[in-house]
């Protein structure tokens, strides 16, 4: 296994990697509207879900993957009316590539965030 550190995206804010690889996969932590400095971005959903897809997207390229790569991920919304607006950015991120995908409602995310997305991706 080998952990993935990039300072293009937020530093891990507990006992965590920002991904790992493992057998040609890369597993990403899931993603916050935190800014590679680590400042929380205020702001509706749009704003965090484009910070998260920029800090997804940071962790994969600092795996030798891509968002062009990702197999599955899975969305944390703090509210699930959300879902059309996180929807759009999302499908903006990754274009004509479709990954498998859940999607689920969270009671609270860290630092109050509206929006989290983790990936599995192929290196």
């Amino acid at each position: 296994m080998t952990i993935v550190q990039t300072p293009n995206a937020p530093a891990a804010i507990g006992p965590y990697s920002q991904a790992i690889i493992a057998n040609g996969m890369v597993f990403t932590s899931g993603q916050i509207a935190l800014t590679p400095a680590g400042e929380m971005l205020s702001g509706d959903v749009k704003v965090q879900c484009a910070q998260v897809m920029s800090n997804l997207k940071a962790v994969l390229e600092a795996s030798g993957s891509s968002l062009d790569k990702v197999v599955k991920t899975t969305i944390f919304l703090d509210n699930m009316d959300d879902f059309v607006a996180v929807n759009a950015i999302y499908a903006e991120a990754f274009r004509d590539h479709k990954p498998a995908r859940s999607t689920v409602a969270a009671k609270t995310l860290p630092r109050n965030a509206l929006v989290e997305i983790e990936a599995i991706a192929m290196i």
